[in-house]
């Protein structure tokens, strides 16, 4: 055993892959837990475990170019993630509030680190402007901390999200221009080259990206195929940022913006993101931000102290300022300017490019190649010193810490707000089922109860196969390997998926009998691209389960996949308000829009669209609506409807107050008319959950309705408030 381990090296700083990737994994693994004990936020740890085993601590682990690589990639991780995860709706409800922020953010740093450069460091003009540049810059490394907490669509994030891409692209163009400045190259040809080159990657970024992703999406369904894809795409626009002149960052947030809606927050693409990222990338980012600390500079360099104290003085006054001016300006809670502070607070990227750019910038380049030529040394005259260097270092570790705190409590404050507001009875009582017996739509089954859940919901989530007596030796293996795919599917989204195998009669018996055992609220059918309405399933659906189950029924036939699709066209009946599912099937439509980012578009009549438009006004998302009264004309529709669009119809029982004669020719009409669009009928539940038939709800009044649904504790804020 002596002898083998003799074999080894384990000089430091080590060199044995297998060893140094084994330790990064526990360093990984056991720093955030050590540290949460302390009430430390994990990302501190990360930092704190990267000083230790870093050239400038124990020597344990060189910073070679492996870790320079995953770092870069960590960092372009957050960054995407921040565009990915962004509310769309609240991004453009807050853009004007974004850009408030942002010129916040970056004049008063800029202002301040302007005159302590100047006036206290007695730095040169051009110097001066490049130190404050570097203040004014922030980097979102508090963001993972967010989906820690679930507060990612607050709209504090959605600001400071906003305002950090416009301080950082002010900050680095500043950079761009002093280091022109300072090597002599800034004229027209540099101000048009520089202007025209961000122009045509912002239009590649926004226009064609999104393009070329739905493209990609509707065409190959592998997971991993699309995880590979996401990820090329997010370098290829980090790399056409730098080409532009800017950083990759930008580049990475706007490629992250650019496919937002083309993957749903729920869908098992955007597990597999979030869960790579904050397992691997960003932890080996912060390390390696920590290897770069050298904390024995506080004993040995009184300047590089002194610039520290300064920068870190200056930069937490001045985001606070911006943060607190926010508040005032636009009513933020406390919390609420917590997050914006701690998301704007922490100093890395952008000041690491600024500094060491500024750093390998010689302004007296011509003297010392004079003087090389005759056989003297002169030292070198950077743009900025070795003390801001250092300095700026121990700044990331000070900013970053304090960034990590207040982030970490504002978004649990704001968290335990949010979760005041629902009950654990409340949530548990939205059970949804999927019903299903073919393979091939299985997938887009499942992905749509996993969009249209609430946001709490992750173990009422249930799959059934229904098996006819008379042919189980030949279905029940069949039925458990679709079973398996939809638990599969789920599982990839962070949900569990109960499998339910039946053996009955019938399919209607099978699933009404479990409809009742299981309390089941939702239920989810689905129709095969090529075959859409038969005879029999049409005569099945309103003869047997619609009769038997209480429930907010949705049949959907996918013709491509739901994250494609850019528009929802929702035709409402006149007094659809009236009936007591209305609450119940707007939520889960309303959950469409929040989870993939389409646009809604509801067709009604005028007094309908009304009760539509001021649930809209409290919980806001990307709605348009147009006046529609044409039952008898359904077909007109057909004009409106576009590629990519999926048609949602919500339709009613007879003898409900919603219901319409021609209701009964829709599936006629869709299989006749729609055959290539995707489409989802709903019909709402009539009774309310538990079945309480002995309460007349015969044309209810919606305040009557909501009056019902209290008893049940289901009012309309409530369930949107559960999203």
């Amino acid at each position: 055993m002596l002898t083998l381990l003799n074999s080894f090296d384990f000089t430091l700083p080590l060199e044995n892959p297998v060893l140094i990737f084994s330790l990064i994994l526990f360093i990984i693994l056991f720093a955030p837990i050590i540290l949460n004990r302390i009430k430390i936020p994990h990302l501190i740890g990360l930092i704190i475990a990267g000083i230790l085993i870093g050239p400038n601590g124990f020597n344990l682990i060189e910073r070679d170019s492996s870790f320079v690589l995953f770092g870069a990639v960590g960092l372009l991780y957050i960054m995407f993630l921040a565009g990915l995860e962004m509310d769309m709706v609240q991004f453009k409800k807050n853009s004007g509030k974004s850009i408030v922020f942002g010129l916040y953010t970056f004049i008063i740093p800029m202002t301040l680190g302007f005159v302590s450069g100047y006036y206290l460091l007695h730095f040169t003009l051009e110097t001066s402007i490049l130190f404050a540049s570097m203040l004014a810059s922030h980097t979102l490394i508090a963001y993972p901390i967010l989906g820690k907490f679930g507060v990612t669509k607050n709209r504090a994030v959605s600001v400071a999200v906003g305002g950090t891409m416009i301080t950082d692209t002010l900050a680095l163009l500043v950079l761009a221009v002093i280091a022109g400045m300072a090597t002599g190259v800034v004229d027209n040809r540099f101000w048009i080259q520089l202007s025209s080159s961000i122009v045509i990657f912002m239009l590649i970024i926004i226009f064609l990206f999104p393009i070329i992703a739905r493209w990609f999406f509707k065409h190959y369904e592998d997971n991993i195929s699309q995880y590979i894809f996401v990820l090329a795409l997010l370098f290829l626009g980090a790399f056409l940022a730098e080409i532009a002149g800017i950083e990759a960052i930008i580049g990475a947030f706007l490629v992250g913006l650019a496919i937002n809606r083309l993957i749903p927050h729920t869908s098992p693409l955007m597990n597999r993101i979030n869960f790579v990222g904050n397992a691997l990338f960003i932890p080996f980012f912060l390390i390696g931000v920590g290897m770069l600390i050298d904390y024995r500079v506080f004993f040995t360099d009184l300047e590089t102290i002194k610039v520290a104290a300064v920068m870190t003085i200056v930069v937490i006054i001045a985001k606070f300022l911006a943060a607190w001016l926010a508040q005032k300006t636009f009513r933020f809670s406390a919390d609420e300017r917590r997050l914006i502070f701690g998301l704007s607070l922490a100093q890395a990227a952008a000041t690491l490019a600024a500094v060491l750019v500024g750093y390998n910038i010689i302004l007296n380049q011509p003297e010392i190649d004079a003087a090389a030529l005759e056989g003297i040394i002169i030292e070198p005259v950077r743009l900025l010193s070795e003390s801001v260097l250092n300095g700026s270092i121990l700044v990331i570790l000070i900013t970053c810490t304090i960034a990590s705190m207040r982030t970490q409590k504002g978004a649990q404050n704001i968290a335990l707000q949010e979760a005041a507001g629902v009950s654990e009875e409340e949530d548990s009582q939205e059970k949804i089922l999927v019903a299903i017996n073919n393979a091939e739509i299985t997938e887009e089954l499942v992905n749509l109860s996993l969009i249209i859940k609430s946001k709490s919901n992750k173990k009422s989530l249930f799959a059934l196969n229904v098996i006819d007596n008379d042919n189980f030796q030949v279905a029940d293996k069949q039925a458990k390997k679709i079973l398996d795919k939809a638990a599969v599917t789920a599982s990839a989204a962070d949900a569990y998926m109960h499998e339910l195998m039946r053996y009955d009669l019938n399919i209607v018996n099978g699933i009404t009998n479990v409809v009742k055992e299981h309390k089941i609220t939702d239920l989810i059918l689905g129709l095969e691209e090529k075959k859409g309405f038969s005879k029999n399933f049409a005569g099945n659906l309103t003869e047997g389960i619609l009769t038997k189950c209480n429930t907010t029924t949705l049949i959907y036939k996918p013709s491509q996949p739901l994250s494609t699709i850019k528009r929802h066209l929702i035709i409402v009946p006149d007094r659809a308000e009236k009936e007591i599912g209305f609450p119940f099937w707007l939520l889960k439509v309303w959950n469409i829009a929040r989870n993939t980012g389409a646009k809604l578009v509801f067709y009604s009549t005028e007094q309908t669209l009304k009760y539509i438009k001021d649930i809209n006004a409290k919980h806001p998302i990307e709605c348009e609506f147009k006046e529609f009264e044409e039952w008898d004309d359904f077909l007109i529709l057909s004009r409106d409807i576009k590629m990519d669009d999926n048609l949602i119809l919500v339709l009613s029982r007879k003898d409900r107050p919603s219901y319409h004669a021609n209701m009964t020719k829709i599936p006629i009409y869709l299989n006749k008319y729609f055959q290539t669009t995707n489409f989802i009928l709903v019909f709402p539940m009539q009774v309310g959950v538990l079945d309480s038939t002995n309460t007349d709800f015969k044309n209810p009044s919606m305040m009557d309705s909501i009056e019902k649904l209290d008893d049940l504790g289901k009012t309309i804020a409530s369930l949107f408030k559960r999203k």
